[in-house]
């Protein structure tokens, strides 16, 4: 069967020209990690020959049988996904991508390497995510919020910058008050606090005070909620009820305390953020925590030190 670009073979230098011409078409046209809808020129032992365009069998792209989803026939255009197989050679798949670029799914990081990690989006082979792209450092395993979407090269890529498109699937919280939980992924930590996008599609603001111990972007947590938003957004806190965080801080004070000979030198006038660093803690809870501890007779306070009483 004629292919669709052929021409007739050239010899000598002008055979060697039209073979550097075929091979610049396919680097140009056709690339590692991009979707191609090729037709099946021939078919062989080991698979299908998809036309590469350049008039020639020999750069045809081989669909191998272990790629194929269903029996293809001579002539039929495949969408198809394209790789490098382990000699390098272009090679083809039609397990393509399971979402279209610019939406975003929960993933899962498949490797991660030197130039960034590999996300799997359903295709044959993991898709790039480029350190760029990373909020924190995804190891292999995690399941992050990630974009598909076409690099500058022309090659499929995955972001986890993906706040304006959770933003546009958000929906405002109905029918939520405060004091209840919400369940869902981190997608974003700032300074200021962790973004969460629930199991309802509600985007939901924590506080950097309000996080005991940081969550890594990418999981799952459930959070109290706090305040509803006039827009419908929610603020939560990963802290429990004040009753059972008081017992808890408590702890952690009485902790620290027996780890350093019974005294430290932070009492009600250390300023927040040397608090929040030690103990993660707000500065109310911190006082909270310290005026138990000394009604109840364990701990005591004189120039700017926090002492246990009867340290041994």
């Amino acid at each position: 069967m004629e292919k669709r670009f052929s021409r007739p073979r050239a010899e000598g230098l002008s055979a060697l020209m039209d073979e550097a011409e075929a091979a610049n078409h396919i680097q140009r046209e056709y690339k590692a990690g991009t979707v191609a809808t090729l037709r099946v020129d021939r078919i062989g032992e080991p698979g299908a020959f998809l036309d590469a365009g350049t008039g020639s069998n020999h750069d045809d792209i081989l669909l191998h049988n272990n790629q194929q989803t269903r029996p293809v026939e001579v002539g039929e255009e495949l969408k198809v996904f394209l790789y490098r197989d382990p000699n390098g050679r272009l090679a083809a798949s039609m397990r393509v991508p399971q979402l279209k670029e610019g939406q975003i799914a929960r993933l899962k990081i498949i490797n991660v390497d030197q130039n960034g990690a590999f996300v799997d989006v359903g295709a044959e082979r993991g898709v790039f995510m480029p350190f760029a792209g990373m909020r924190g450092r995804p190891k292999v395993g995690e399941v992050v919020w990630a974009k598909l979407y076409t690099d500058k090269s022309g090659r499929l890529a995955t972001t986890m910058v993906v706040d304006d498109e959770i933003r546009r699937a958000s929906k405002p919280a109905a029918g939520v008050k405060r004091g209840d939980t919400v369940t869902g992924a981190i997608y974003n930590i700032t300074e200021k606090g962790a973004f969460l996008f629930s199991n309802e599609r509600y985007i939901v603001f924590i506080d950097h005070q309000e996080i005991p111990q940081r969550p890594k972007v990418g999981e799952v947590v459930s959070a109290r909620v706090t305040f509803v938003r006039a827009d419908g957004r929610l603020n939560a806190s990963l802290r429990p009820v004040k009753e059972t965080a008081l017992e808890t801080d408590s702890a952690m004070i009485m902790e620290h305390l027996k780890q350093h000979n019974g005294r430290m030198p932070y009492d009600d006038s250390t300023p927040p953020d040397i608090i929040r660093m030690k103990f993660h803690l707000s500065k109310a809870a911190f006082k909270r925590a310290l005026g138990h501890l000394i009604k109840e007779g364990v701990l005591e306070q004189a120039d700017g030190w926090t002492r246990l009483r009867n340290f041994s």
